[in-house]
Parts: C-alpha cells; structure tokens; sequence
C-alpha cells in the first residue's frame, strides 16, 4: 500500500517554513567559491512557505525509495568517530557499500563522497571552511544530466558499459549523535513533485561545473520526516534514477527548524553518504 492510499492526514504533524526557489530569469547559478568581483554568490533566492510536515513513523513501512523516493533504515554502525576521514573511509565505506548492494538488490555500489556537517548557530555553510551546515534550501543533489555524469566522472572507463543498465544516485544519511531534535529533514513524496517543480541550477566550481534541482513552490507537494532519529536509523534518499518506468526519479529534501524542538536540544550533526548504485538490466 502506497500513501496515495494512506490516511495521511490523520498522522501527527509539525508546521514548518521550507525555502523554495523564488521566481528567476535564467537559469540559477550558485559559486562553491568566492564569486568573480560583481558577480552574486547565488542568483537563487529562497521563497519560504509555511506547510505541514508529517510525522513518517506509523507509516515507515508504507514507504518506499522508488515509489516516493525515500526511506528509513536501521543500520548500526561500528564507527567511533565520524570526524576521522580515515576511520570513515576504512569501516563506514565498506559497511554501506555491502548494507546498500543487499537492501536495493543492486549489482555494484561505489561510494563517491561524504559530507559531515555540524550546525552551528549563525555560520554560513562554506565548503573547506569550518564545519558544513545543514542544507536549508529545498533541492535535489543530481540532475537527470548530471547523475549520469557522475558516472563518468568517477568510472570514466566503465561509464559507457555502466550506463547501458539501471543506475541511481543514492545518498544514506545519518545523525552523529541522537535522538535529533535540531535541524531533521524534511523529504517530499516523489509522487507529489511535478517534471515543472523542478528547475535545473548550476553549482560552479573552481574547475568543473556541476548541476543540483532547485525546487518551485507547488501546493501539491506533500512533506514527511522522522522525528528524534537515532544514530542506528539512516534515510536513504533518492537523487537520481535513470529507470524512466514511472518510479520517483528524483527526491527533493532539505533541512527544516522544527518549532517542537527544545531550546536546549544538541546542534545537529549528521553525516552524508553519495554513492552510484548499479543495476544490470
């Protein structure tokens, strides 16, 4: 059962403000870096709107990564310290490769990259300058032309032969430390999200150029989180799917203030896994 048959509104929920892509001329373009003098760092600018966001728990297992393009895994880990790029790489690296070639029934999984973040009050969200922030805009990590780039990119070899079968971009995301109360994601029901909402954006790097999905504002949308995750639970989050069968291709996801949370809560800190699931069809 899927949660077009669900009673959703029947579940508990939180009323939040998401970021969405205000409207813009062109397309939207983002610097990684300090922009060219007289250039913006962003031409994106956010559009906030107030709408709910359902608690996901009693229907956890009602959901699922390719129909609405998320789920919630439990997936102990052995790791000590997610700070340590060695130890992460060493023990995290292995352990999810073989949790995600098991769980998606996937031929090959290769993990590209990961990202800790550490929210701390009023910090801007700079990359190779401090701890990375929570992402608060409401996005998609890939493009359908720039997941079936990082193929190339990272297997330049294989992409030819890769790309004739199923892939995914898939990200496993965690909390360090738990229950989380500050700063939870928010993911939208894949089936709710309009080809339109999505709107392809550039993130401009000193020497590449790579491209995410802002995302416009559409009243359909129908959002969900799990409240008080735990460092044993991981979502997986759908980023990029080149299956074009009508399974959710693309995940939209962000970062929310939830007004529930205590003052005194921990700041999040949580950790992102990107990795190309391959399929053979």
């Amino acid at each position: 059962m899927g949660l077009q048959e669900t009673r959703i509104e029947s579940l508990p929920f939180v009323t939040a403000e998401l970021n969405y892509l205000a409207p813009i001329s062109g397309k939207p373009r983002t610097y990684a870096f300090d922009p060219p003098p007289g250039e913006p760092k962003s031409t994106s600018l956010p559009e906030p709107h107030q709408v709910p966001i359902f608690d996901a728990r009693l229907i956890a297992n009602n959901i699922s990564l390719d129909r609405e393009g998320f789920a919630l895994v439990r997936h102990p880990t052995q790791v000590k310290d997610f700070y340590n790029d060695e130890e992460v790489r060493a023990v995290y690296y292995p352990a999810v490769e073989a949790f995600l070639r098991a769980t998606l029934k996937a031929d090959r999984v290769v993990i590209f990259d990961h990202t800790v973040r550490r929210r701390v009050e009023g910090a801007p969200d700079i990359r190779d300058g401090g701890p990375r922030q929570p992402a608060t805009r409401v996005h998609v990590d890939q493009t359908a032309v720039s997941g079936a780039n990082r193929v190339r990119e990272h297997l330049p070899d294989e992409a030819d032969e890769l790309l004739k079968g199923r892939v995914q971009v898939i990200n496993l995301w965690r909390p360090i430390r738990g229950p989380l109360r500050d700063s939870p994601l928010a993911m939208a029901d894949g089936a709710t999200v309009a080809p339109e909402d999505l709107i392809a954006s550039d993130l401009i790097y000193p020497n590449r150029r790579g491209e995410t999905y802002s995302v416009k504002y559409n009243p359909n949308h129908r959002w969900f989180y799990f409240p008080e995750m735990t460092p044993d639970e991981a979502l997986l989050l759908k980023c990029y799917d080149s299956a074009t069968d009508g399974r959710t291709r693309f995940g939209p996801h962000t970062a929310f203030v939830d007004p529930t949370t205590p003052a005194d809560a921990p700041p999040r800190e949580s950790i992102e896994l990107r990795t190309l699931v391959f399929h053979k069809q």
